[in-house]
């Protein structure tokens, strides 16, 4: 998640100079052959203008149904983050001897809710990593320069920024050695853990350590947990459909290819200044709709590793925070911090 106010000169410049080079050349080129005469046809502008709103109507579409699917993302993790601090709240209030004949020391009892803390520390970081996961639709997953450019940008602008903090989250650190190994060979660990955490909960039940009421409402918790793990991967499995994210790519050439065989010559006409103005015009109008194809573009995928993504690992570590505070731990780790002007 890019935190800055403003996306500085630089790194707009880092972004798009592909793009400006491209699209500098082709019309560059175009512009060269009505100097010297070699063409001399030109679009009647009325019909390019139409096809340029049409396409800024299509591609407006489908950067509004990418937005939302980033902002859906972020509302089901600010649900991950109320219903983790009301667990931790639960298990720190619910659990007790004040149902059970068979007591337990306060140790053995801050040893339960450590168990039961951890393993949703470990639920929620496993989540994480598995929400990382290319798809084959993703920008990594594709071949050529377009898999060159995410990798860069997942290292430069994404993910790479926080490689020595992901060694703080290993899911090891959080599950009993037994646990890891049977848990971290399923095909998703993330709903195995939160099915350990249930059995837990019926073994505490069975024991005395939690009646009937409270456990009915620490597995509701559960299952909200479940129903937002599912919203998560809803979004990730399933994409923004082909025919809207291709289309409007297809779109946006087709306008660019036809602009400068309208723009140029009207811009020759106003000879010595033309053949100058020509090129860098129809380079910004060119620029103006490929930015906003590829904003839409890179924005429709909220959990592929790069600076547009939910901000999973500092919500991750916030949660963790909290409710380690709520064991009364002190050796805490720190917050995630920004950098670069980017919160991962």
């Amino acid at each position: 998640m890019i935190i800055t106010k403003g996306i500085s000169l630089i790194n707009l410049l880092k972004w798009t100079i592909i793009h400006i080079i491209w699209l500098t050349i082709l019309m560059g080129a175009v512009a060269a052959l009505y100097y010297f005469k070699i063409i001399n046809i030109a679009i009647p502008w009325l019909p390019l203008s139409v096809i340029g709103t049409a396409v800024a109507f299509y591609v407006g579409f489908k950067n509004n149904q990418a937005y939302d699917r980033m902002w859906e993302a972020r509302k089901i993790w600010g649900g991950i983050v109320n219903d983790s601090r009301t667990w931790g709240m639960m298990i720190d209030g619910f659990i007790s001897n004040l149902f059970t004949e068979n007591t337990l020391s306060e140790k053995d009892i801050q040893a339960i809710k450590k168990r039961l803390i951890y393993r949703h520390i470990g639920w929620l970081y496993a989540h994480r990593s598995q929400l990382l996961v290319p798809t084959p639709w993703e920008h990594i997953s594709q071949g050529g320069y377009m898999a060159k450019t995410a990798k860069k940008y997942q290292q430069k602008f994404g993910v790479g920024l926080i490689d020595d903090e992901v060694t703080r989250t290993e899911l090891k650190l959080f599950l009993p050695k037994n646990e890891y190994d049977r848990l971290i060979n399923h095909t998703n660990t993330a709903t195995q853990i939160i099915n350990e955490q249930s059995r837990d909960l019926k073994k505490l039940r069975e024991q005395g350590y939690i009646e009937d009421f409270r456990h009915m409402e620490m597995v509701n918790i559960l299952k909200s947990f479940y129903t937002l793990q599912g919203k998560n991967e809803r979004i990730k499995k399933f994409p923004l459909p082909r025919q809207y994210a291709n289309m409007s790519r297809y779109f946006v050439w087709i306008f660019i290819v036809l602009l400068p065989f309208s723009m140029i010559p009207e811009l020759l006409k106003l000879d010595y200044w033309g053949i100058w103005l020509s090129v860098p015009i129809t380079v910004l109008i060119g620029w103006v709709y490929v930015m906003m194809e590829v904003v839409g573009d890179y924005s429709e995928n909220p959990f592929q590793g790069m600076a547009n993504d939910i901000p999973m690992l500092s919500l991750c570590r916030t949660i963790e925070i909290d409710l380690r505070e709520m064991l009364y731990e002190t050796d805490l780790p720190p917050s995630i911090k920004a950098k670069n002007g980017i919160l991962m």
